[in-house]
């Protein structure tokens, strides 16, 4: 099974937003500011008072793409309101809060710091479709936006919004159900350095919980950088050290979450998935009577909702897919293996502190271990492999690959798949395969790589 880019009509946007090495092509201030203006002109429709709210992560660069979209922005007679260093979901949350037109994020997610990135999300909260990522592109590389520019006494103002931090803790907060507390609860709690430094561990702690914080002291160098949900063994480590109930770990932009047992093991997306939909449907809370998940979710997952007369529904990669397949069919838990997770009845995307509060509210609920909840799901052996490609390349287009990818295919029959996919982030090519076979799948993934390396410019 194969899966081609889906992107390629769009020059800038990928399956997360824009993303790139910060001061080089496309992340510079110029393409920034210029991606604010073409911004401004596709979001300023109608008479009314037009606002864009701007969050960023604690990358050192977020300082000068801040200033270039605010620029870019109120060029265009549209009002921003900054509100610092907060996540993903938090940007999203406020963009409706403050009925904006639009909220845009500064990150580049899990990457180091010297990367950075641009998400755009939509007046409800939502990231942009890929039409109005195209529509925002049409404006850039053209000279449309000169048609939209206003009088200078229609110029958009900038406004610091000082209360942001303290309307998404409440927001946070109220997901909790209010007869719960986390009295008695010790949670390790590693933010990555990142956007959920000081929000993180103060939900938790005003939740109940006796809170061990890690990766909270940002410096705009280190986010990511040996922390995080992308290195959990800092995490594993702390958890087993001070005898924590719990640890949870975020990336930069806090989207996303991986947990960690008493016993130190990680629980991937997929466990989570797994916990909540049983504990849901126990509940009667579950709505589609299944989950939406993705291409890369684990085969275990698949057969252990089939076992509960649940159904499991696949996208396409990246969680604003999970998110349309959500709203468009009614269901209400969807995510990714890696951690973005979205239980709509609370927020319209990937938020890794509201789902570490699910998880959170199960233990306390269940009255039991993170281990023993988790012990319902079994995942299934899976590998994955990046082969890194020019920029330029498409491997999966030739029939060498295309071989590579059937006999892998044809050799697992209905015991496994096999996933090979261009990144929409990185020049990539990305192979996963699984299976009950350990070996078996090392050995069909590796066969896959030789042909994508026999056929590339490999970098």
């Amino acid at each position: 099974m194969s899966s081609g880019d889906d992107t390629k009509a769009r020059k800038l946007f990928g399956t997360d937003g824009i993303r790139g090495l910060s001061n080089e092509y496309p992340m510079t201030a110029d393409m920034v500011l210029r991606l604010g203006r073409a911004a401004g002109v596709v979001f300023r429709n109608g008479d009314h008072r037009h606002t864009v709210v701007i969050g960023k992560d604690t990358r050192l660069s977020g300082y000068m793409f801040e200033s270039a979209l605010q620029a870019g922005f109120t060029s265009m007679g549209i009002h921003t309101l900054l509100v610092g260093v907060l996540p993903s979901p938090a940007v999203a949350f406020l963009t409706r809060a403050f009925r904006a037109d639009a909220g845009v994020m500064i990150s580049a997610s899990h990457n180091p710091f010297h990367d950075n990135g641009i998400k755009i999300f939509g007046p409800d909260g939502m990231k942009l479709p890929d039409a109005k990522e195209l529509e925002i592109e049409e404006v850039l590389f053209s000279d449309e936006w000169e048609k939209h520019r206003p009088m200078p006494n229609r110029l958009g103002r900038a406004t610091r919004i000082d209360d942001s931090d303290g309307r998404y803790i409440e927001f946070c907060k109220n997901t909790f159900p209010r007869h719960l507390r986390l009295d008695g609860l010790r949670v390790v709690v590693d933010c990555s350095h990142g956007a959920a430094y000081k929000v993180a561990p103060a939900v938790l702690w005003e939740l109940g919980a006796e809170v061990i914080a890690m990766g909270h002291q940002p410096n705009g160098l280190n986010i990511n950088e040996s922390y995080g949900s992308l290195h959990p063994k800092r995490l594993q480590n702390k958890v087993k050290e001070v005898r924590a109930d719990i640890g949870i770990a975020f990336d930069g932009d806090a989207d996303r979450l991986v947990v960690c047992d008493e016993n130190g093991q990680i629980l991937d997306g997929d466990h989570v998935l797994a916990m909540c939909a049983l504990e849901m449907q126990r509940n009667k809370t579950l709505k589609g009577n299944g989950v939406v998940a993705t291409v890369m979710s684990n085969l275990g997952l698949d057969r252990l909702l089939r076992s509960r007369d649940l159904e499991l529904i696949r996208t396409k990669v990246g969680d604003r897919y999970v998110l349309e397949h959500m709203v468009k069919h009614t269901y209400n838990l969807g995510g990714e293996q890696s951690g973005h997770l979205i239980f709509l009845d609370h927020n319209l995307t990937g938020d890794g502190l509201v789902s570490a509060l699910k998880v959170l509210e199960l233990l306390v609920a269940r009255q039991g271990r993170a281990s023993e909840l988790a012990a319902d799901y079994a995942p299934v052996p899976q590998v994955l492999k990046n082969v890194n490609i020019q920029v330029g390349d498409t491997p999966l287009e030739h029939p060498r690959v295309k071989e590579a990818i059937d006999q892998a295919t044809s050799d697992l029959g209905e015991d496994g798949r096999v996933l090979v996919r261009a990144s929409g982030t990185e020049p990539k090519i990305r192979i996963m395969v699984e299976g009950d076979s350990s070996a078996r799948i090392n050995a069909l993934a590796e066969q896959i790589v030789a042909a994508v390396r026999e056929v590339s410019h490999v970098g």
